[in-house]
């Protein structure tokens, strides 16, 4: 059951020169929800979820975390806010071990006076880091292994991983199973149902359609920059869902029989 609203749009819109990418959309997230974002290319899904995570500012509109009104400036506010985003590409450092890519930007240093030196407290690390991931499903061999011995599937649920072990309040994923097998994508998505029960806010951008129905508890739908529809997941099947994003509805059935 989700709970309160804890992120909310209300009217953003953002141009690029003649073009606009987003044309007053509204949508609120729950804890504990995991909110689907679905749409044709150039819908405008990227510029949302740069407004979101902080990357972009909004021409217009208004953002709100937990009912309060917020303005980033760029995404290191949103991150100590409590919002992480995880981009199509993972971001991790193949050379770092997986431990020091959970802590990439937030390293731990030993306590005393090796800490004022920059002595890291690896091991440490290595055991929070081994614990975070076992905690949302992870089995990675060891902690302490590099980035660059791991299989695809491995490194994309330790980007996810780390991004579900840091955030506080909201995630966000753009396209967290793409390139990957059907046991690995099943792996992240089970990834994704530990963050909602965590309590976070879940938002799911994916062009994989089953994965969005198999996940998610809500589905917006963007065109052409406009959020056309937002009904929960379960009044969607693959084909209402494919005809909603390229327009061929606007209306899902069981609206109609209202």
């Amino acid at each position: 059951m989700a709970g309160e609203v804890i992120y909310e749009v209300k009217n953003v819109s953002k141009r690029y020169g003649s073009v606009v990418a987003l044309d007053g959309a509204s949508l609120k997230l729950h804890a504990g929800e995991v909110l689907g974002l679905v749409g044709d290319n150039g819908a405008g899904k990227s510029t949302l979820v740069k407004v979101l995570s902080g990357a972009h500012d909004a021409d217009g509109g208004e953002l709100f975390l937990d009912g309060k009104e917020v303005r980033w400036h760029d995404p290191r506010q949103a991150l100590d806010a409590g919002i992480e985003t995880l981009y199509q590409e993972s971001g991790l450092a193949p050379h770092l071990t997986v431990s020091q890519n959970v802590f990439l930007g937030r390293e731990k240093f030993v306590k005393g006076f090796f800490g004022k030196l920059g002595f890291l407290a690896r091991k440490q690390m290595e055991i929070e880091a081994h614990h975070d991931l076992e905690e949302v499903g992870i089995a990675v061999p060891s902690s302490n292994r590099s980035v660059s011995q791991l299989s695809g599937g491995q490194r994309q649920a330790v980007a996810i991983g780390r991004a579900v072990s840091w955030a506080q309040r909201v995630i966000i994923l753009d396209e967290p199973t793409n390139h990957l097998g059907a046991r690995q994508a099943g792996e992240v998505l089970q990834i994704v149902k530990a963050a909602k029960a965590k309590g976070l806010g879940v938002i799911f951008i994916s062009h994989t359609l089953p994965h969005v129905l198999e996940v998610t508890d809500r589905v917006v739908v963007l065109r052409l920059g406009k959020i056309v529809k937002d009904a929960p997941t379960n009044l969607f099947d693959g084909d209402t869902l494919v005809a909603m994003i390229t327009g061929t509805i606007t209306e899902l059935p069981s609206e109609k029989s209202k």
